[in-house]
């Protein structure tokens, strides 16, 4: 083959495995070679070579019988979000230490009966919580102790978060594909500051069961990998109604989105909102979309001017609909059923009880610092005489923004602008401002809170950092986004490059 394997996409490596002319094996060992020798990015926590060559072991056996699903024998890797039977799952944080779960998360299930082969577990930001995948509670492979993972274009870079994890893998070749998970951007934000495709779709389109929960009424799975083609096959797989054990998945049949990459885009309407390039967007980022937006117009493609006036208020919006969430789900975490159980924790001179005494030290060791920052902030807006000032007044802006975002598809069929407003920025540059992570995530939060389908397509370099296009659909418009997302990628290369050194 003239292409290294690692430098083959998901859809090439499937025809591959199909005409073999490379096995499933060979794939996976290649893959599990790189993982190894690349330990310094930090993007792995668990690897079971066993598990992964059985897998890929029997998809050759289902190969050579003629009997292969569509991502038979392609090596995938799964954000540590989503529970695996046969891998640990942490969620990022010390609180889940040596859990095991006894069942597989949906999409990780749906994936394996696509042929799938795992090759292990990414890092992530502590429950997901996180901009920058420097909220990392969990060590890496080849670490004694958790660090941040760090961008192959610049390892003094965030990698983006909280699939900051699922980003690298996919950027540095140590994965074909990655699962990932985005509340408020996790998908999009660190597809961009790496320069790959990340889609997010229609809030209930992917199964949430199994995925370990931050805020339920924002979390949502998709896939990350190389380019659109690839993100349509896998996202064909992940998708589908799952109503006996997801209560918000939706009742739409799965769709085969490879069908929809037809390339044309006459007479596509791209909607460009003043507010996603304003002043506080860097002036290399600006450039980096404009570039985009004018191929897109090469394409038959007709930019026009809309505007989502709420925008801004999505961030104050977002960060008290999710604490709240976030309030209410973890406090599962309490040491009784699974995970860490602080030891040593009788106070003789504390007038609560032994269990309350537990579950206090158990989550003051287990929880890092920016979960417990959201865990009070959600329990403050949820409280007496609190609730109807921010949490209600919250959902109420909620419903507005998700207007803003109708009566602008009115006008336009897909939304454009920056992914975020800047380049990954450098490892502990934000230092103790959680602040400065929220704001970046300005431009990926009001699709989250509407619930409507986004994704990040590179789009070009600012200082030789990634440039992600963020497009913006319509509910249940992922077809039209990966089409013109391929179409895009088919007149252009910026998917096609890689870091130096890997």
């Amino acid at each position: 083959m003239s292409l290294e394997l690692h430098q083959l996409g998901v859809a090439r490596l499937a025809q591959a495995l199909r005409e073999r002319k490379v096995s499933a094996v060979e794939a996976a060992q290649h893959h599990l070679s790189r993982i190894a020798a690349h330990p310094d990015l930090g993007a792995f926590v668990a690897v079971d070579e066993q598990l992964t060559l059985s897998q890929a072991r029997a998809a050759d056996e289902r190969i050579a019988a003629g009997s292969a699903a569509p991502l038979e024998g392609v090596p995938i890797a799964h954000k540590d979000i989503f529970v695996t039977a046969d891998l640990p799952t942490t969620a990022g944080s010390r609180i889940l230490a040596g859990y095991r779960s006894p069942f597989d998360a949906t999409v990780v299930s749906r994936l394996a009966e696509a042929g799938a082969v795992t090759l292990g577990k990414l890092s992530c930001d502590e429950f997901a919580m996180g901009s920058a995948n420097e909220n990392v509670a969990v060590p890496a492979l080849g670490f004694d102790s958790a660090v941040p993972v760090r961008n192959p274009w610049d390892s003094a870079r965030i990698p983006g978060g909280s699939s900051g994890g699922s980003a690298v893998a996919v950027a540095a070749g140590l994965a074909p594909a990655a699962t990932g998970t985005d509340t408020g951007g996790s998908i999009r934000q660190p597809a961009s500051f790496c320069g790959i495709t990340g889609i997010k779709p229609t809030y209930g389109r992917a199964s949430r069961y199994g995925m370990v929960a931050f805020a339920s009424s924002l979390d949502q799975a998709g896939p990350m990998a190389r380019s659109a083609e690839d993100c349509a096959l896998l996202l064909s797989a992940m998708c589908g109604p799952d109503p006996e054990r997801d209560s918000t998945s939706l009742a739409r049949p799965a769709e085969d989105f490879s069908r929809g990459l037809k390339g044309s885009l006459d007479g596509l309407r791209i909607g460009v909102p003043k507010e996603f390039l304003g002043a506080g967007v860097a002036p290399g980022v600006r450039a980096a979309v404009d570039a985009a937006l004018a191929e897109y117009e090469k394409l038959g493609a007709r930019r026009v001017e809309i505007t989502l006036p709420r925008t801004e208020l999505s961030i104050p919006v977002y960060y008290i609909i999710a604490a709240a969430e976030a309030s209410s789900n973890l406090s599962r975490f309490d040491g009784v059923k699974f995970g860490h159980r602080a030891e040593n924790y009788i106070d003789p001179a504390s007038r609560k009880s032994a269990l309350e005494q537990m579950y206090e030290s158990t989550r003051e060791e287990g929880f890092g610092d920016e979960v417990k920052r959201r865990i009070m902030i959600g329990t403050y807006v949820l409280s007496h005489g609190y609730y109807d000032a921010y949490y209600l007044q919250a959902q109420k802006v909620r419903r507005m923004i998700a207007d803003d975002f109708q009566q602008a598809f009115r006008q336009c069929d897909v939304i454009a602008g920056p992914a975020a407003p800047s380049v990954a920025w450098k490892i502990g540059e934000h230092g103790d401002d959680p602040v400065a992570d929220y704001l970046a995530d300005i431009f990926t939060l009001p699709a989250s809170l509407a619930g409507l389908p986004g994704m990040s397509v590179p789009a070009g370099f600012d200082a030789g950092l990634p440039v992600g296009l963020q497009l913006i659909g319509n509910y249940f418009a992922e077809a039209k986004l990966l089409n013109a997302a391929h179409a895009f990628q088919q007149a252009t290369d910026w998917h096609l490059r890689t870091p130096g050194g890997y």
